[in-house]
């Protein structure tokens, strides 16, 4: 049945409604009222055949968003769909680039991009190569500052002040957003960010974001467009489904109806829904526990990080950092060692930007599940008493303070405290990330790193020389020389490994420090014994909100 024929029905029964009324027959009217609405509800049917129809007004020039972390949560039959019309000049608002060979990285490959919007660009070298040779032009966002102006974009809120970015190039502006073709000319940068204080503390000013289409991935979809997400491919996709002027949705199943309670994401926020010709469960990274880095620190085969001994001992060395009952967040590289080494020694909730909170190990051979990864998209396991969520309460979680500790690596660490961690000029292209929201939403800061750089040369130094990320934001950092801790009278060197002199951290530090006058062993910390499993039953740590809300105005 069409439209009209549909509406023409509903006017007939409005004419029977308002006649049964005058003649007093009031329960009948209400009945037929009732009917006749829950009719034309049902018959609203959002569903395309295919993706090519779902996407048959793309233009060139449109400015579209993609959701997902990684490979997980990605529309990727969308994009086929895309590189196969060969639309062009296309801006993306997206957490990251894709890889080389798969989703976004397909169209760039094809020069379909002109513009990216990301938090992280680290795992594509072919948008890299393009950046660096000013073919294509990008906007380094914060992770969670994306994701908020995603979920403000899609309320119809024009703008919101966050602490991420405060004391950076985000602030600042002048970030290279384009290179000239040489690689080394600046043919666009960033503007800086307007700066308010609230409280006694900096905020920087952000806008909503809207676009022309936005690109989602459901695991179900019914006729009216509402949504069901799966595990972590949640992520970014209901809080990019509200921007777009059309919302286009790819769903692995497509159903009747969702049982109400079951419901995600409300169809209102969707106007297009295809079914997913194929559904791709790609791993982008893909590691098993009995892989994984042992206690000794002699990992089985695997990659460098796995055989790695000095991230084994630094991780082994943060877990004790970790008390039971805590929130901790951890970001990729060496945390994510720390996280397989929490096992059968502290009880807490490992959480992940990408949207989980209760992290497990690596999964046994045969027993990985694509749709379930961590901030360093690689495939785990759920602890007893998980949850998932959307990015943007993720880093809510963050910026309320409801995070005890957060792990994370680094570059370069200055004597003041700051922080470095997210790109090289002109050599290598990252992204900050979720890093930036980590170290300036007021929770401990554990910086995890190797302590002497490329070629010999020191990471611990009097002032970075690279972007920052945060300033005077750290609060430890764990190498495996051994510990400082930053205190008021400065950079403090509180443990010393077994394997390391004096002498030789000094040689690799040029950050200016003192010796704790109580200098201990690093591994005399490690023989501490916690808890046995990891769980989210019982928490004897107190919020970490505790001490902010004490120091809050009565009138707070």
């Amino acid at each position: 049945m069409c439209i009209r024929d549909r509406y023409q029905r509903r006017v007939h029964g409005i004419l029977i409604y308002r006649m049964l009324s005058r003649l007093g027959l009031n329960f009948a009217a209400r009945a037929l009222n009732m009917s006749c609405t829950r009719s034309l509800a049902t018959e609203i049917n959002k569903i395309y055949a295919s993706p090519d129809a779902a996407i048959h007004d793309l233009k060139d020039g449109n400015v579209i968003s993609m959701g997902g972390f990684g490979l997980v949560g990605m529309p990727e039959n969308a994009v086929l769909s895309m590189v196969s019309k060969g639309v062009k000049n296309i801006r993306i608002v997206s957490n990251i680039a894709g890889v080389h060979d798969w989703g976004i990285g397909l169209m760039l490959q094809k020069h379909q991009v002109v513009e990216m919007n990301a938090s992280y660009v680290g795992e594509n070298p072919v948008f890299e190569k393009q950046y660096l040779t000013g073919g294509i032009s990008l906007n380094m966002i914060p992770q969670g500052t994306l994701a908020e102006r995603c979920r403000i974009g899609a309320g119809g809120i024009a703008g919101s002040y966050v602490k991420a970015g405060v004391g950076t190039v985000v602030e600042l502006g002048g970030f290279p957003m384009r290179l000239g073709k040489d690689g080394k000319s600046l043919a666009q940068v960033t503007r800086p960010r307007e700066k308010r204080n609230f409280d006694g503390k900096n905020y920087l000013l952000e806008e909503g974001i809207n676009v022309d289409f936005a690109f989602i991935k459901a695991f179900q979809a019914d006729k009216k467009g509402n949504l069901r997400f799966r595990k972590t491919a949640r992520n970014f996709n209901p809080d990019m489904a509200g921007i777009g002027k059309v919302t286009i949705c790819e769903a692995e199943q497509i159903v009747d109806e969702i049982e109400p309670e079951k419901v995600h994401y409300p169809g209102c926020f969707v106007d297009r829904v295809f079914k997913a010709p194929k559904v791709y469960k790609k791993i982008e990274r893909l590691r098993f526990s009995d892989e994984a880095p042992a206690a000794n620190g002699k990992g089985k085969k695997g990659n460098e990080e796995e055989k790695d001994f000095r991230r084994v001992k630094i991780a082994k060395r943060a877990v004790c950092e970790l008390t039971d009952g805590m929130y901790c967040n951890l970001g990729i590289g060496i945390p994510v060692v720390v996280a397989n080494n929490t096992r059968g020694k502290v009880a807490v909730d490992l959480q992940g930007e990408n949207g989980i909170i209760g992290m497990g190990p690596y999964p046994k051979k045969g027993e990985q599940d694509a749709d379930i990864i961590n901030a360093g998209k690689e495939v785990i396991t759920e602890a007893i008493g998980h949850s998932h969520n959307r990015s943007s309460d993720a880093f809510g979680m963050m910026r309320g303070i409801h995070l005890h500790m957060t792990m994370l690596g680094s570059m370069q660490v200055s004597e003041t405290g700051d922080i470095a961690n997210w790109i090289i000029p002109g050599q290598k292209v990252k992204g900050m990330g979720g890093a930036m929201d980590l170290v300036s939403c007021g929770s401990s800061v554990i910086v995890v790193m190797e302590h002497v750089g490329p070629g010999g040369s020191a990471k611990l130094m009097p002032e970075c020389t690279i972007p920052l990320t945060g300033k005077g934001c750290v609060s430890k950092v764990i190498t495996d020389f051994g510990v400082f801790e930053f205190k008021p009278e400065g950079m403090v060197l509180t443990e010393i490994s077994k394997d390391t002199t004096l002498e030789e951290i000094k040689k690799f530090t040029t950050a200016k420090f003192t010796v704790s006058p109580n200098l201990t062993k690093m591994e005399d910390h490690q023989s501490i014994s916690h808890l046995l499993t990891i769980t989210c039953l019982l928490y004897t740590s107190p919020s970490p909100r505790d001490a902010t809300l004490s120091r809050m105005p009565s009138s707070a």
